[in-house]
């Protein structure tokens, strides 16, 4: 059986970096799309990277677009996200959330979210030059500078 596919972008805003956030995720399955959005008033652009990825990995957990199997293509513009889930994070585990310099793994409370959620799925990570004109990635660059501005607000 064909693994069904759903294609996410995602992306993290933060204005001052560290500062308020907000980040965007765009899940896409054959004609259906969900969007996602959120905000933090005190946080860090990789810090919203992440919570991209880790809101649209458990919306699939909660709310998966039919039967398995399922196959996810997520894309994101954050070379610390695509570079951190893919290289970094066995050395991270490995070495007890250290990293090579010894020192403790910034953002490891998310990191272990993600890499929790990320077990549950077949994933192949994407990474795409921001800005570079392709629509879903610039959407997702806009919805999570607007949920930002909306986090600022709010506040």
């Amino acid at each position: 059986m064909r693994p069904r596919i759903v294609t996410i972008y995602t992306d993290g805003a933060c204005e001052p970096n560290p500062g308020p956030g907000g980040w965007a995720a765009i899940l896409r399955y054959g004609t259906q799309e969900t969007i996602l959005t959120g905000a933090d008033a005190d946080t860090t652009n990789n810090r919203m990277e992440l919570q991209a990825a880790i809101s649209a990995l458990e919306e699939l957990r909660t709310s998966p677009p039919g039967p398995e199997p399922l196959r996810v293509e997520l894309y994101t513009d954050s070379q610390y996200l695509q570079q951190g889930i893919t290289a970094w994070l066995p050395k991270w585990i490995a070495h007890n959330w250290r990293k090579s310099d010894r020192q403790p793994v910034l953002n490891a409370d998310l990191w272990q979210e993600l890499h929790a959620l990320a077990q549950q799925r077949d994933i192949r990570w994407h990474w795409l030059r921001g800005h570079s004109g392709q629509r879903h990635n610039e959407r997702a660059n806009r919805l999570a500078n607007e949920a930002m501005r909306r986090g600022m607000h709010s506040s």
